[in-house]
């Protein structure tokens, strides 16, 4: 694929105002407890939902653990406090103050989840959640993931770490040679994801979970993991449901020969020499692999290692071998807010175009449409709108797969915003705005209703596979036949053939096939 769509299962995850977003533990009046097997839990109480935070789900990945999969996680003997979260793993810091506060807690041991239940003696539908970021930066702390108003729908909610850029996503002939044949390597980020998915089955129903009704969903990275866990059959059986939220779809990862060059250039940028030892990789700082992650441009995550990775989520869609269960997928109106973060240009959406540019400008509007607004429609349709609609074509065959488009600005940035930015809708769906005082006063009464309706279907999906909710018209699967799409916007509605021109011109059926060779 070009290199500008590539970096679409990259792309960092938090829009302005998420970055923003600090790590807030609420002032909580009570003291809960929980026992699983790992010891006894304390948590933190307010209202109805009971909130158990940094609960460690696998051994710290530090010393001779560091690149390598996880695992088993530490016991306890005293009851271990739960009211606090766990540091972020290893990252750089945005530079702004807010975000600054929420990674400044940041360890390599940092592989723990939070937990928020309105019936720990019940047996409610649980949703899990992979955080964005690009693979290289972000939390399950982070304020907008806030689990209490999702609880307080019945649902049982969990955030989660992952290991993140080098620490997370890294191949080396050292590690390689090191590793057992079979054992998976290099992708380790998602393998501490279907590890949280392993302590979820096996604990949550101490916490009134239902393990066998987990759903998993994701935005931006986190989205598109999602859609790696689909296509990898290791992950199979651990989520009965899967959300995608702006995750892309035609992802063209690397595979770990490509990946190993990578991680002989990095540690070369380190002063070591192409043939370190693991002692010598080991004994390299966390801070100094952060140094090497930049914020901008392209970034991390999940590559064909042939072990755990053994196909894209593309390649699996297409020859029926993604996992099998209801899908609710979609993207945004203006996905291309993340298009500077991603030093994408109006050059590189031609260069991706190469000799169709005529042609699929002609669909977006010839002459009458400026050279930035067409590269601001093309890079979200290619990127992120069209993909979406290709996997839920490949996957109607199945269980049903529903597919939405996100369009909805808040009242009072409708005249400043040329649509939903990337990663906008997340706070409406976890009904987090209360985490930010100062946004939350800004909200009509449109705009809560709007977030009252989405985050009930968002629960609906979860409770029942289908996402139907009260003030949204019946929400049907998706079939490539009748292309009709759900529109999330101030008026929501079914939409047949959406962008269907734009998207047929972008992304033509063979350019979507002949798409997943790596350039």
């Amino acid at each position: 694929m070009f290199a500008f769509v590539r970096v679409r299962h990259t792309a960092i995850a938090v829009l302005g105002v998420l970055a923003a977003a600090a790590s807030i533990v609420p002032a909580l009046a009570q003291s809960t407890e929980i026992s699983i097997k790992q010891g006894v839990l304390i948590g933190s109480q307010d209202g109805n939902v009971s909130s158990f935070l940094g609960i460690p789900y696998a051994a710290p990945p530090i010393n001779q653990l560091r690149w390598k999969p996880p695992a088993q996680a530490p016991s306890w003997s005293k009851p271990r406090d739960a009211k606090a979260f766990g540091p972020s793993c290893p990252q750089p810091v945005r530079n702004d103050m807010q975000n600054a506060r929420q990674t400044a807690a940041q360890n390599e041991d940092c592989l723990s989840l939070n937990v928020w239940t309105s019936d720990p003696n019940g047996r409610a539908p649980v949703m899990v959640w992979i955080h964005g970021g690009g693979h290289r930066v972000g939390s399950g702390s982070v304020g907008f993931y806030n689990g209490t108003e999702l609880a307080r729908q019945g649902v049982v909610l969990v955030t989660i770490n992952y290991r993140l850029g080098l620490l997370g996503y890294f191949a080396h002939p050292a590690l390689t040679a090191e590793a057992d044949p079979a054992a998976p390597l290099g992708n380790y980020g998602m393998m501490d994801q279907i590890a949280a998915l392993k302590w979820v089955r096996d604990n949550i129903s101490k916490f009134g979970g239902d393990p066998n009704k987990v759903t998993v969903f994701g935005e931006s990275a986190g989205g598109a993991s999602t859609l790696y866990l689909l296509a990898t059959p290791s992950a199979k059986g651990i989520f009965s449901q899967a959300i995608v939220q702006s995750g892309g779809g035609l992802q063209v990862p690397k595979d770990l020969a490509a990946t190993e060059a990578d991680g002989q250039k990095s540690i070369s940028e380190l002063g070591l020499p192409a043939g370190a030892s693991v002692s010598d990789l080991r004994a390299i700082p966390a801070s100094r692999l952060v140094a090497l992650q930049p914020l901008e441009g392209l970034g991390f995550g999940p590559f064909v290692d042939g072990r755990l990775v053994l196909r894209s989520p593309a390649q699996a869609f297409l020859t029926g071998q993604a996992t099998d269960v209801p899908l609710l997928i979609g993207a945004n109106s203006n996905e291309a807010s993340v298009m500077e973060t991603l030093n994408v240009t109006d050059r590189a959406i031609t260069a991706f175009l190469g000799n169709r540019e005529a042609s699929v400008r002609a669909t977006y509007g010839g002459a009458g449409i400026s050279d930035a607004e067409f590269a601001r429609q093309v890079f979200g349709d290619a990127t992120f709108v069209g993909p979406a609609r290709f996997i839920a074509g490949q996957a109607a065959n199945g269980a049903p797969s529903f597919l939405y488009h996100y369009d909805y600005v808040l009242e009072n940035r409708r005249d400043r915003q040329p649509g939903a930015g990337h990663g906008s809708e997340i706070p409406q769906i976890f009904r987090s705005w209360g985490q930010m005082p100062l946004a939350s006063r800004l909200l009509t009464q449109q705009d809560n209703d709007f977030s009252v309706m989405i985050s009930a279907c968002w629960v609906a999906f979860a409770k029942t596979g289908t996402p139907s909710c009260a003030g949204l018209p019946p929400w049907k699967p998706y079939a490539p036949e009748t292309d009709v799409l759900m529109e999330l916007s101030p008026k929501s509605g079914p939409k047949a053939n959406f962008r269907k021109d734009k998207l047929d011109a972008v992304l033509p059926a063979e350019g979507a096939v002949n798409g997943l060779r790596r350039n």
